[in-house]
């Protein structure tokens, strides 16, 4: 069967509209990260298990949100022949929002254990949430313009690509500092995890830029 053109257009923005609703939420928690290091910084325990449980209800939303994005695509049927790559899109960013959590849970763990961390570990943590938090709202700028044609989306796409950079570098840097700091040793498993998180995140964000780009080409 062929559909009129106009419907087609209809159900792709409607497919785009709710993975742009759902990557909100994602940028939204992951903003929550650096206030989370921000607590962490000023040893403020009660804030930061309140910021977690926050934390926790926003990647219910998120859950939520990839769920319904599910559901739109399903109603959409086979009209529209790019649902896999929406889909895509909206699962690797799903996975931001659990690895913030799983930052958040490790923070609160080394401060309910009063584990020490050196100040400067703890700044620089900072600027690696920072630097992941840039990555993912270029993403969503890149998502904000997909309707417009695909250069444009490939030109912000871009921008995702040299912001992943940042993060890179500023992960082996942490990373080496890491190795050479003398602590104890649970606090230094759960900090070697946050930075994987982290930068697992600015490639995950990388990834749905790649992911981005595909539907750039069928908008």
């Amino acid at each position: 069967m062929v559909f009129p053109t106009e419907t087609e257009q209809r159900v792709k923005r409607r497919a785009l509209n709710v993975c742009q609703d759902h990557l909100r939420k994602v940028l939204d928690l992951t903003r929550k990260v650096p206030q989370m290091i921000d607590f962490f910084i000023k040893e403020d325990r009660e804030k930061a298990k309140q910021l977690f449980s926050e934390i926790r209800s926003a990647e219910d939303d998120v859950d939520k949100a990839r769920r319904l994005v599910s559901q739109e695509l399903a109603e959409i049927g086979a009209i529209l022949f790019s649902r896999e790559d929406f889909l895509r899109f909206t699962n690797l960013t799903s996975e931001i929002a659990d690895f913030c959590e799983g930052i958040a849970f490790r923070i609160v763990e080394i401060m309910e254990h009063d584990w020490n961390v050196p100040k400067d570990i703890k700044n620089d943590l900072m600027r690696l949430s920072e630097a992941v938090l840039e990555v993912v709202f270029k993403l969503r700028e890149t998502m904000m313009v997909l309707s417009y044609g695909s250069a444009k989306t490939l030109e912000k796409a871009k921008d995702v690509e040299i912001a992943e950079r940042v993060v890179d570098e500023l992960y082996r840097e942490v990373e080496i500092k890491l190795l050479n700091c003398k602590m104890e040793f649970p606090a230094f498993i759960l900090l070697r995890d946050i930075i994987q998180l982290l930068e697992d995140s600015a490639d995950k964000a990388e990834d749905a830029a790649d992911a981005a780009r595909i539907l750039s080409f069928i908008m």
